[in-house]
């Protein structure tokens, strides 16, 4: 089956990056890809509540799920939206990071709310909290499709195994993992963190980025800088495709029996004994 990443550098205006996203999704699809996948964030990037607040929907008037479940049904193909911001009905006004898979029909097949929340501090610079303005979610996802199980995640869930674990445990031979990834931290831990969740769990791991400068023009933000480098990583933990720094689609041909072949080889995942402390 032949899958691909679409790489986005997007700003903080979800009707300027749609047209972009849609026509990267028409080129993957021109090229044969069955699945195809975009990054977290899929809508925009913006520091700003205020502007978010303004520009961000709920889920059933969102503009670009709205967009993109017809180019998914019009393409017939299958679509992972890496995530959406969205608006909720929390009371304290936070939104949500959602993940959603949208079939040939362009019907949502599942969503996933992100669970682990982004709040580190990177540097004297770089400071992150995302958990000020988004809820985490408290569920973990497996999809069934007509190729596969899928197990869905975002970003900062790759710091998790038990998380990816427990999906594989589930059924799960594709996990998915959006990501925004901070260029600091992706330099130093993007590319051996996807490799030893598929390596633990014998899936192959998608994940598609954000990468470059993302400029905040009508928030007024300092933008943010993302790594890049969307991977698809095999069972076994080889790199298959590895998209770079640069916008634009990555394919790769991938073949779902090498998932029981790794884990034939390597049957860690039904090895798990209870133990005790500390």
């Amino acid at each position: 089956m032949r899958v691909a990443l679409v790489q986005l550098s997007v700003n903080d205006d979800p009707i300027e990056n749609l047209p972009i996203t849609i026509g990267m999704i028409e080129s993957a699809a021109a090229s044969g890809a069955r699945f195809v996948l975009t990054p977290e964030c899929t809508n925009a990037l913006s520091s700003n509540r205020a502007h978010q607040s303004a520009v961000f929907h709920h889920q059933d008037d969102d503009p670009t799920l709205v967009a993109l479940r017809a180019t998914a049904k019009r393409l017939s193909i299958w679509l992972l939206i890496g995530s959406l911001g969205l608006k909720t009905k929390d009371a304290d006004g936070r939104f949500a990071n959602r993940s959603f898979l949208i079939d040939p029909q362009g019907e949502i097949c599942a969503s996933y709310d992100k669970i682990h929340m982004f709040d580190v501090t990177v540097s004297d610079t770089e400071i992150y909290r995302e958990s000020a303005g988004y809820r985490p979610g408290t569920r973990a996802v497996v999809a069934e499709t007509d190729f596969g199980r899928v197990g869905m995640t975002v970003c900062y869930d790759v710091r998790f195994p038990h998380l990816h674990r427990r999906l594989a445990k589930a059924g799960a031979q594709i996990l998915c993992v959006p990501a925004a990834f901070n260029h600091i931290t992706g330099a130093a831990h993007w590319e051996v963190l996807l490799r030893a969740r598929a390596i633990e769990t014998g899936c192959f791991v998608l994940a598609p980025a954000q990468t470059g400068f993302h400029p905040e023009p009508r928030s007024g933000g300092k933008g943010r800088k993302t790594f890049g480098h969307s991977l698809v990583i095999a069972p076994w933990g080889e790199i298959v495709a590895d998209a770079g720094t640069e916008p634009g689609v990555t394919l790769a041909d991938i073949d779902l029996d090498m998932v029981e072949k790794a884990r034939a080889r390597v049957p860690s995942l039904s090895h798990d004994r209870e133990f005790d402390g500390p």
